[in-house]
């Protein structure tokens, strides 16, 4: 059966029981005509209709020339050539030519923001790595461009491999391409018909590819009623991600976090005998950590952090510390922890528009919803609670070091045996501050 015959039938290989169809809330969704029962087969998709850099290279026009381009193409510019060359020549590709006339003439990814609707969510990770990624965008449009287009104008022609026909053809990988971790490589395809399924955290992570019949199968990840939309699960993806990457967001993402990145400096103190405790402790020098509604403050921080502030006539001490699983000190920890406000801090102060600010103009329809500006609102306000929550919990993480009256820093600094929740050094600093916190202790 040809692509185009497939697609045509509903991509589910003749059964029919496929339909698409606008919905509501999601836009162009797939539909069941049919009751489905959990992992039940939605479709099965040959390896031979999937968009794949060896379907590039297998192409007798085109896979000659990307091959001998230098240096190699990397995957997401060998899928964005792919598409837009059979885009150029649709008459010529019949099946791969009807998938192209499916796919959306533009999208709402956070790179086709303006200025003024990023700006909505400016000091969020979104907002800087747009403004990265519009750039990146350019750059590797110039290097196709002068390596690959202007050598083979008679496969390139200029008018159809424009920029932002570029940022369509990528926009296109990142919405609808699929990923799968081989033994011996990772894979990324786009599947007809199967990318026209909407995205929904509610159902099981339910689509694979097989390499050794190389076919593409589609489960349900739930039962379905008729006439239901069926779901695929993208992973967990926060909201800032799904933006960036898929054009949308959801309320009250489960999944939503902000990335924490830290580093210690080559010319830092005892920097290579920090460096073997971090990789001993299996942590990288320049580490990412993600910060979650569930964990806004996840212990591998503080490790790398203890472990990176250690003083040399500390460092015995963390060789039986389990990769500074505990804490290592009160003085270390009481920096860690300071530290990590400052920053913390630092990192609210630069949002442009405050959380409370842009709930209001949520709830009072400034901002209407599915707009740029609602959608960026959102990514703004999850990161910001995700920071609110990572500051609070490291301030009360600090009132069990720190004496709560004088700040004093010491291993023999008691809690208050009634709340627990605050430190002193002695009856004399628990006494003065009473008066202050018996409103909030207990």
């Amino acid at each position: 059966m040809k692509l185009q015959e497939w697609l045509e039938k509903g991509g589910a290989e003749g059964l029919g029981w496929l339909q698409l169809e606008n919905f509501p809330d999601t836009g162009r969704g797939v539909k069941t005509l049919r009751p489905l029962k959990f992992n039940d087969v939605v479709l099965t998709i040959p390896g031979s209709f999937l968009w794949s850099v060896d379907a590039a290279f297998d192409d007798s026009v085109l896979g000659p020339t990307i091959r001998s381009v230098k240096p190699s193409l990397s995957v997401e510019d060998i899928l964005a050539v792919f598409l837009l060359f059979i885009k150029s020549r649709q008459e010529e590709y019949e099946g791969r030519g009807a998938h192209i006339k499916l796919l959306p003439t533009s999208y709402t990814m956070s790179v086709f923001f303006s200025d003024e609707e990023l700006e909505v969510c400016s000091g969020s990770s979104l907002y800087h790595l747009t403004q990265q990624l519009k750039q990146q965008i350019k750059d590797d449009y110039f290097h196709l461009l002068n390596n690959l287009f202007s050598k083979h104008p008679d496969l390139f022609p200029l008018e159809k491999f424009t920029q932002n026909d570029y940022m369509w053809a990528l926009c296109s990988i990142w919405s609808r391409g699929m990923d799968f971790q081989l033994p011996d490589k990772q894979f990324r395809c786009i599947a007809p018909f199967a990318d026209m399924l909407n995205h929904s955290p509610d159902v099981q992570l339910c689509h694979i590819y097989n390499p050794r019949s190389d076919s593409l199968q589609v489960l349900a990840g739930k039962d379905y009623t008729i006439g239901e939309q069926v779901f695929i699960n993208y992973g967990p993806v926060p909201n800032n991600r799904l933006l960036r990457l898929y054009g949308f967001i959801l309320l009250n993402n489960p999944y939503d976090s902000y990335d924490l990145v830290l580093t210690t400096h080559h010319g830092a103190p005892l920097y290579d005998q920090k460096i073997a405790l971090l990789e001993s402790a299996g942590l990288q020098v320049n580490a990412t950590f993600s910060l979650k509604l569930s964990d806004p403050l996840p212990l591998d921080v503080l490790r790398y952090l203890r472990i990176q502030r250690l003083l040399s006539s500390e460092i015995s001490t963390m060789n039986v510390n389990r990769g500074a699983k505990n804490i290592v000190c009160a003085r270390n920890e009481a920096e860690i922890l300071k530290a990590l406000i400052e920053a913390f801090e630092g990192l609210l102060a630069k949002f442009g528009t405050p959380l409370e600010d842009l709930e209001a103009k949520i709830s009072s329809n400034i901002y209407k919803q599915s707009d740029n500006v609602w959608a960026a609102a959102h990514v703004s306000i999850g990161e910001q609670r995700i920071l609110r929550m990572a500051l609070q919990k490291t301030r009360e993480l600090l009132a069990l070091i720190i004496c709560a009256q004088c700040g004093k820093v010491d291993e023999d600094n008691k809690r208050c045996a009634r709340c627990r929740r605050v430190v002193y050094c002695g009856r004399d600093c628990q006494k003065t501050h009473y008066k202050e916190h018996k409103f909030v202790c207990n």
